[in-house]
Parts: structure tokens; C-alpha cells; sequence
């Protein structure tokens, strides 16, 4: 709607990286509170969250190069400029997850404690950083007549101009907020560790999954067009969460019954 915040001379700020960055600030906030809540050291979550946000920034702008290769070809400086939109969620993911089980180990956390403790962070930062994709135009939906349709008219918006579209990415935005809401919910209420990450991964890979059918950006497909790549990889993830879950869950039972 409005990619570019603020400009003074030759500095831009845009609203997606603002976005971002405060999604982040705030994410790291709540993480560090409830970590020093649970008895760990809040300083190891800011250590956690550097080596996280390192490994999500280079998988997620890597597969929405990848999916987007064409456009450049032309111009492969404009890979480095993420502060102006183009980060894949699920690109994203996979590197962080695997980063984040190694130096969580590496630092002797407990691995499913502080995975809960990040889950609501991940929920709520993701939500802002929706909030950017919104003001930079990219993730939009389809044509749509509905009343809350969106037009995005400015020159430098990723969406297409004078189009009537689902705000996709306001759909998306109210769903993690939700999903934020709901986990600080269930943080009351869990019996095993793991509980709440799980729960977060498993939530978003359904809202997402649905959320696809009302895309209207080219982002490639499977099975004629019908899936969308986020679909697809959801589809696995949804059932790697549900599988966690309950072992997780089976196991916490295990560890009670011994006590």
C-alpha cells in the first residue's frame, strides 16, 4: 500500500524492513521475559535469535529467489535488497529449525522448553512482519469484489495496480495474531514440552494451506497448477507436527508416571 515509509535525500526507508525490524524487537522482548520466567538466561536468547534470524533470512530470501529466478537474472544485486519484500516463510523455516536444535544443544537449553518459549515470539513477529508484506504489495491475493477488497495504487507496490484484491496478507497478519493469543493461552495450560512450538507450526501450516487458495501471485505450482510449493510443503509439515505432538506428548506421560 505504502512500500516506501520515509524519504530523506538518498536514504529510503521502507515499511517492510520497518516491519520486520519491529516484529523482531518485538518478538526478542517477549522471549527474553518469559525465558527469565522459566529460569533461563535471557542473554542465551538473544544469542539463539541472532543464529535463527541469520539461517530464516538466507533460506527464506534464497527460495523466493529461486521461485522468482527470472526476475533476476536481470539484475542480481536486487537479491540483496530484502528490506524492499521477498522473504518465503517455509525457506525460512527449514534452516532455522535445524540451526536452532544445534545451538540450543550446543549451549546445554533444554530443547523443547526453549522451543516453547520462541514459539509466541515466532507467532507474534511473523504477524507484523504480514503487516509489511501488506505495505510492500507482495504475498497479495486475488481479484476479489468483496467490500473489504484492497486497490493497491502506488508505482512502487509489488501488487498489481488499480486491481480490487483479497489483502491477503492482512488475512494472514489476523490469523498469527490470533495464533499468538491462543499459544500465551495454552502456555497455561501445557503438560509436555514442545507443546506450544508444535502447536505453532502445526496451526500455520493449516491457516496457511487454506490461506493459498485466495493467493493471486505466481509463485509456481504442483499437480496442474492445483497446490502452490507452500501447500505442498505444508501438507508433510502439518503431519510432522501432529506426529511430534504426540510423542511428545506420550513421553511427557512416560517421565510422569516414573516421578
Amino acid at each position: 500500500m505504502h512500500p516506501i515509509l520515509l524519504k530523506i535525500g538518498p536514504i529510503t526507508i521502507y515499511s517492510y524492513g520497518v516491519m520486520i525490524a519491529l516484529g523482531i524487537i518485538t518478538g526478542l522482548f517477549l522471549a527474553r521475559r518469559q525465558a527469565r520466567q522459566e529460569g533461563i538466561d535471557p542473554d542465551k536468547i538473544i544469542d539463539i535469535t541472532f543464529y535463527l534470524l541469520i539461517a530464516a533470512l538466507i533460506g527464506a530470501r534464497l527460495l523466493f529467489v529461486l521461485m522468482n529466478f527470472k526476475e533476476y537474472v536481470a539484475d542480481p544485486l536486487a537479491i540483496l535488497k530484502i528490506w524492499e519484500g521477498g522473504l518465503v516463510f517455509y525457506g525460512g523455516l527449514v534452516p532455522a529449525v535445524v540451526i536452532g536444535i544445534w545451538y540450543i544443544k550446543r549451549l546445554g537449553l533444554p530443547l523443547w522448553q526453549v522451543a516453547d518459549i520462541l514459539a509466541p515470539s515466532l507467532a507474534i513477529g511473523h504477524a507484523m512482519g504480514r503487516i509489511g508484506c501488506f505495505f510492500a504489495g507482495c504475498c497479495y491475493g486475488g481479484v476479489c469484489d468483496l467490500p473489504w477488497a484492497v486497490t493497491f495504487t502506488d508505482p512502487g507496490s509489488l501488487a498489481p495496480p488499480g486491481v480490487p484484491v483479497h489483502p491477503t496478507q492482512l488475512y494472514s497478519s489476523l490469523g498469527l495474531f490470533a495464533l499468538f493469543a491462543f499459544l500465551v493461552w495454552l502456555r497455561r495450560k501445557k503438560t509436555f514440552p514442545g507443546e506450544l512450538f508444535w502447536t505453532y507450526i502445526l496451526c500455520y501450516a493449516i491457516g496457511r494451506f487454506l490461506l493459498e487458495f485466495l493467493r493471486g501471485d505466481l509463485r509456481g505450482g504442483f499437480l496442474g497448477g492445483v497446490l502452490s510449493p507452500a501447500q505442498v510443503i505444508g501438507i508433510p509439515l502439518a503431519g510432522i507436527s501432529v506426529v511430534m505432538l504426540l510423542y511428545l506428548k506420550k513421553r511427557g506421560v512416560k517421565k510422569h508416571g516414573r516421578r
